[in-house]
């Protein structure tokens, strides 16, 4: 009996020192930041670029859920001549999330996202350089994931996060707002390399 109290009474230390940076009135504050630039071997050929800025704020509703949104910038240019080459969006990212605390210092977690971006189209020549505004952009997605964050200090969370399951609905108009279909597309995604997490750091206070 004593070991089993022993137990218990050990457990509940390790889940409360763990949920020290997730308990509720904690707010979290990170983001997240990519850039990608893909260059055919071709003689002379422009490089495809992508570029996302998305910082993000929340609030612990309750013990080890929060819940916030990202605020940020999406840029695309396919570096060709296209009339739909660029893109820049303004992207809001509502989210919520809940951890479950698995050892004093390391936490699993998982998180719903409901990514939004709207945002310009505009034509591009054969050096990938934009011109004239053709129409606009709509983008409306789910996302769910897992990961893990270890906490090197009260303050500090540093994650690892797995790709999921996601859809996303991007459409493009024109100026007349007519849908633009060889620009609009679904896609859906599921699955994950456990292998090739997105790493990144939060910081509660």
């Amino acid at each position: 009996m004593k070991k089993l109290i022993l137990s218990i009474a050990v457990l509940t230390g390790v889940a409360f020192s763990s949920q020290a940076q997730t308990e509720k009135g904690k707010w979290i504050l990170g983001g997240s930041a990519s850039y990608q630039s893909v260059k055919s071997e071709v003689d002379n050929a422009n490089a495809a670029e992508n570029l996302s800025i998305i910082p993000n704020v929340g609030y612990f509703v309750s013990n080890n859920i929060a819940i916030g949104t990202g605020l940020g910038f999406q840029y695309s240019n396919v570096g060709v001549a296209s009339s739909n080459g660029q893109t820049e969006a303004f992207a809001v990212a509502p989210f919520g999330r809940i951890y479950v605390p698995i050892a004093e210092k390391f936490s699993f977690f998982g998180q719903a996202q409901v990514p939004l971006a709207f945002g310009t189209v505009k034509e591009t020549d054969a050096d990938g350089k934009s011109g004239d505004k053709v129409g606009n952009s709509t983008s409306i997605g789910v996302a769910l994931s897992p990961g893990f964050s270890y906490f090197p200090s009260k303050k500090i969370g540093i994650e690892f996060a797995f790709r999921g399951v996601s859809y996303n609905n991007l459409r493009v108009e024109d100026a007349d707002d007519n849908k633009i279909d060889a620009a609009s597309n679904n896609s859906f995604a599921i699955g994950t390399d456990f292998f090739a997490p997105q790493i990144g750091v939060q910081f509660y206070f």
